[in-house]
């Protein structure tokens, strides 16, 4: 008798600690599909739309610098040039703007796979400065050349940091439910 007990005790112990075992693996299994979903819908674009845009706006302040190396835009300096201002509309229209609106669609498409619980007023800051420059190119497009900026500034940095945290992280994470060790950078 007290050898059918202890079967069934163990038995028991079995299917629950299987039991168990397998809940956490589902788990386990549930949280890397939305990382991997996080990485590839949401933060991964959005780190690599910051980057592009911040080196092509690098490249327009290079290329567009005035001989003292300092932007048209910048206080203190005359006023741009129609040709400066003519220039800026183009990187504005083609590169800038586009660039822009696809980390806005980003975030109002997966606002679902933000790590925070609340929309992060980094992202709004976003979407707010796309709304300004889609007002003013849109007075371009009707040939008012009063306005050449958002009226919302664009929170290059904060953004940047923002996107390059966020991946990182994931990274890191993604890495550790896999089993990995995170590659070391020196």
């Amino acid at each position: 008798m007290i050898a059918l007990v202890v079967t069934i005790g163990l038995a028991l112990v079995g299917f629950v600690a299987t039991y168990l075992n397998g809940l956490r693996l589902a788990q386990r299994q549930e949280r890397l599909a939305r990382l991997n979903r996080q990485l590839s819908d949401f933060y991964g674009p959005l780190f690599a739309l910051t980057e592009a845009n911040s080196r092509s706006f690098q490249a327009f302040k290079e290329r567009n610098a005035r001989p003292d190396g300092r932007s048209p835009f910048a206080h203190g300096t005359p006023p741009p040039t129609d040709d400066e201002l003519a220039e800026w509309r183009l990187w504005v229209t083609t590169v800038f703007l586009p660039n822009i609106q696809a980390m806005r669609d980003l975030v109002i498409r997966h606002a679902d796979l933000l790590e925070e619980p609340e929309m992060p007023p980094i992202l709004l800051q976003l979407c707010a400065h796309v709304s300004g420059y889609e007002i003013t190119t849109a007075r371009w497009a009707q040939g008012d050349y009063g306005q050449h900026l958002s009226l919302v500034p664009f929170p290059s940095e904060e953004l940047a940091a923002y996107a390059r945290q966020g991946f990182a992280g994931l990274k890191r994470e993604q890495a550790r439910l896999l089993g990995r060790r995170a590659a070391r950078r020196g």
